[in-house]
């Protein structure tokens, strides 16, 4: 039996964690591989965060997977193991960024369960159309931290900051739609962690407008988006 010589194991990992990586590339597949060992290695390699539906998402050099999690304690199925295998090949090196034209704005829309960027194209200084703008593939699920026993909301975790930093560095301008206001707000929460931790990023931040996204079409969000740039004209 054989792994692939291509992608060698991470040179860090312990004895444990190298021994279950390259059973994850062994030909045939493994048989018998433990789910414990597979996420333990995987939260060696990443972050690794518990869904509601009963999978895991990992990050791992901004790449973003969500694997099934076997009810047993061994990978259920050759499928499952071969999602792994893919993830691990993907996310072996940084992703390169996709950069954003000189001049382009970019529109963010966030709540507390996700965040949407798009690219504000222009016909002149007023956007005319929105375009989804995503050049690191992430699904931009927000992960907050646990409720403090007060019930007030934690801020989400320092992975989706960055995971937004990323995508948003080298735009010209930024306009934030969120909602709500104060310790309730995912926009006055990300703009702060961009303050703080991505002062290049937030120097380019227009504006921030309170809408209620849930219950606007992408229309409507345009024509906040174009009332905002033709009042800084």
């Amino acid at each position: 039996m054989t792994t692939q010589g291509r992608l060698q194991a991470p040179p860090h990992l312990n004895g444990r964690h190298r021994h279950t990586y390259e059973a994850i590339f062994r030909h045939p597949a493994a048989h018998n591989l433990e789910w414990h060992d597979v996420r333990s290695l995987l939260a060696s390699l990443g972050e690794v965060t518990d869904e509601a539906s009963g999978s895991i998402q990992v990050i791992r050099n901004g790449r973003v997977a969500f694997l099934h999690v076997p009810k047993h304690k061994d990978i259920a199925t050759v499928e499952d193991l071969l999602a792994i295998r893919r993830f691990l090949e993907e996310s072996a090196a940084e992703v390169s960024p996709t950069l954003v034209g000189p001049g382009v704005p970019l529109l963010v829309i966030i709540d507390h369960h996700e965040a949407k960027v798009y690219r504000t194209e222009m016909n002149g200084s007023i956007p005319q159309h929105l375009v989804p703008y995503d050049p690191y593939g992430y699904r931009r699920h927000l992960h907050t931290q646990n409720e403090e026993s007060d019930g007030k909301r934690k801020p989400e975790r320092k992975s989706d900051y960055e995971a937004i930093a990323k995508t948003l560095r080298g735009a010209e301008r930024i306009l934030i739609f969120g909602s709500g206001t104060g310790e309730s707000s995912a926009m006055d929460q990300l703009v702060a962690e961009l303050k703080h931790h991505h002062r290049d990023v937030a120097d380019h931040i227009v504006g921030t407008i309170v809408v209620d996204s849930h219950h606007l079409t992408e229309g409507q969000l345009l024509a906040q988006a174009r009332e905002f740039f033709a009042s800084k004209e």
